[in-house]
């Protein structure tokens, strides 16, 4: 059972927090404030850390989380706060966060982004897990930041490959465009834009060529998913 500390100071939004996720079969610790959350999250083994970034007291959500990869604590932690600013998101994800994700939001997608987090941890045993994502045929590189598919060299460009890794890291997993933007483009969505779309477009000639079985697949009115081919 994935075992989630949750670090929020609002008891109710804790409250609903705690019971969204035990409904989905995790196992949920509570704290109110950064201190405390600093120390069960060394303390205790955690599989995903849910930190509220505006948290009261002397430590809030930004220092906890620094004085946790201080101590070399590595576990995975999903940022929530109500500031949805670009330079905010990229100081929680440059502090060490693993995601970021604004209030007010849906506890589906917060628990398809703990699903994501969850299985990213577990993906691959050893070094090889921090180095390297594979979906069927298709692998990632993550040192060097090449890709292939079979004995098929792929040349993306930058934004293509970070595109690709999030879509991997999330394989199986139905990804928004909110969620595309924010982790890719570092920005929240616009509707006008379709710059998402483009990008797919031209991803998806790269990675499912002629003759290959489709792997990035549209799902109408709700994103995208990378699974493997049946």
């Amino acid at each position: 059972m994935t075992h989630v500390l949750v670090v929020e100071d609002d008891p109710s939004t804790a409250r609903e927090i705690e019971a969204a996720l035990q409904d989905h079969g995790f196992d949920v610790t509570c704290v109110d404030n950064g201190r405390d959350g600093l120390v069960r999250a060394i303390s205790d083994t955690f599989d995903i850390i849910v930190l509220d970034r505006m948290l009261p007291g002397a430590l809030d959500g930004l220092g906890m989380l620094t004085a946790l990869r201080a101590s070399g604590i590595a576990t995975p932690v999903l940022i929530l706060s109500a500031l949805s600013a670009l330079d905010e998101r990229v100081r929680g994800l440059r502090a060490g966060g693993d995601d970021y994700l604004t209030k007010p939001f849906e506890f589906i997608e917060l628990t398809a982004r703990l699903d994501a987090l969850s299985r990213r941890r577990v993906a691959l045993p050893g070094q090889e897990r921090e180095n390297r994502l594979r979906v069927a045929n298709l692998d990632l590189d993550l040192l060097r930041r090449t890709v292939r598919r079979g004995e098929r060299q792929i040349d993306l460009l930058p934004r293509e490959y970070a595109l690709l890794e999030y879509l991997v890291q999330h394989a199986g997993q139905v990804v928004t465009r909110t969620m595309l933007f924010e982790a890719v483009w570092n920005y929240s969505y616009d509707e006008r834009t379709n710059v998402i779309e483009v990008h797919i477009g031209r991803l998806r000639r790269k990675i499912d060529a002629e003759g290959e079985e489709q792997m990035i697949h549209t799902i109408r009115g709700a994103g995208y998913v990378l699974r493997s081919p049946e």
